[in-house]
């Protein structure tokens, strides 16, 4: 790595003050930091030193979906292979998965990362590292097929409207990578939902059914797969949200870290399990009946509650507010999955929905207590 580095510091004065691409200076500080640690050291003014930064915090959370996205591609070629009726290796079937995965991918990096130095050039200031997590968090909400174009166009979208627009990084009310999901599901409809659109449809297949658990269940038919399916993963649906095991092996990493908060995770499937149960109580049709700690393996609800929801910058702030952000999120989530099967994905507009509301709820959690010391101040007076 010495030679990288040399070769940095050789033409680090050319984007320094005065140099012929100072303009330029964010974009070289973005890679070389990405590379290296900074040799900066702080000298005046009152600071803390340690060493968990921002890039860290978005490497962690990177190093928490490596499993959900392995297991995806995996689940990419096992679905098409078992649909196209044919015999495959578990490392055949990953290699599919893989080369249909990867372009996703990369067109997320390239588009997302190119617009946030654009930004980050006009605006004179560093490149931040916020879209590290969201670039990877887009391809593994989306269906395996959706067309790269309708996912470029989603992820600009995203940064753009979603973020950039409110100062970048940090300053954004809803979460990125849903609002990318929410365009595309709003924008380009069948190419983010039916039966067709989950699974590469196979070569010599004339009519096939990527049909998940929640479209059998919204079209009032029981479902095929058994609890152990739906835990594992081996079931059709978005690259990185079918595998409940994957999402809680990276959601304890996000927790021994202390990345994200355990109260939202907690109150979130709570909150969901609440509600099923309500629902499992009212029973009317095959979405109310479905068993309530089902409802908890299917769909995004795990991958939802766990990488999104906890998402620090659009996430309530107090102790309390976010006890109740979390509970929220999971009795809408379902709420939505049941009232309306045309949103099977409910966790989606429920989380968009609470990123809302969640400045509201930290203002009457703290309004709350301001009350309280009052009272107890009059007390004493």
């Amino acid at each position: 790595m010495k030679f990288i580095e040399k070769f940095f510091n050789k033409y680090e004065h050319l984007f320094l003050e005065g140099g012929k691409y100072e303009k330029y200076h964010p974009a070289y500080m973005a890679m070389y930091t990405f590379m290296f640690t900074p040799d900066e050291t702080t000298k005046k003014g009152a600071h803390i030193r340690d060493a968990v930064d921002l890039k860290r915090i978005m490497f962690t959370v990177v190093l928490a979906l490596i499993p959900a996205t392995l297991f995806g591609m995996w689940n990419v070629g096992h679905q098409y292979f078992l649909q196209a009726g044919v015999e495959a290796s578990n490392f055949d079937q990953f290699m599919y998965g893989f080369w249909k995965v990867l372009p996703m991918i990369i067109v997320s990096y390239v588009v997302g990362l190119g617009i946030e130095f654009y930004f980050a050039i006009l605006r004179g200031h560093a490149v931040n590292e916020g879209y590290l997590v969201s670039g990877l968090l887009i391809p593994l909400i989306m269906p395996v097929t959706i067309p790269l174009w309708i996912l470029a166009v989603s992820v600009a979208f995203a940064v753009v409207i979603g973020k950039e627009v409110f100062g970048g990084t940090g300053m954004n009310i809803v979460n990125p990578a849903l609002i990318a999901r929410a365009f595309a599901f709003f924008a380009y409809p069948t190419f983010m939902s039916g039966n067709e659109v989950w699974i590469p449809k196979p070569e010599k297949a004339d009519a096939y059914s990527g049909e998940t658990i929640l479209g059998a269940l919204g079209q009032g038919r029981e479902v095929a797969a058994s609890a152990y399916d739906m835990f594992i993963g081996t079931i059709p649906g978005s690259i990185g949200e079918t595998s409940v095991l994957m999402i809680l092996i990276g959601a304890a990493l996000l927790l021994l870290t202390r990345v994200a908060s355990w109260r939202i995770m907690l109150s979130g499937f709570l909150g969901a399990t609440v509600m099923a149960l309500i629902f499992n109580y009212f029973g009317s049709n095959e979405l109310m009946k479905f068993p309530w700690w089902q409802h908890l393996l299917v769909g995004g609800l795990a991958f939802g509650v766990v990488f999104m929801a906890t998402d620090p910058v659009t996430a309530a702030q107090t102790r309390r507010g976010k006890w109740i952000y979390g509970f929220l999120i999971g009795m809408f989530a379902i709420m939505i999955r049941v009232f309306n099967p045309a949103y099977p994905e409910g966790v989606m507009l429920a989380i968009l929905l609470m990123n809302v509301v969640a400045p509201t709820i930290d203002y009457y959690v703290v309004q709350g207590n301001i009350k309280k010391r009052m009272k107890r101040l009059q007390k004493t007076a």
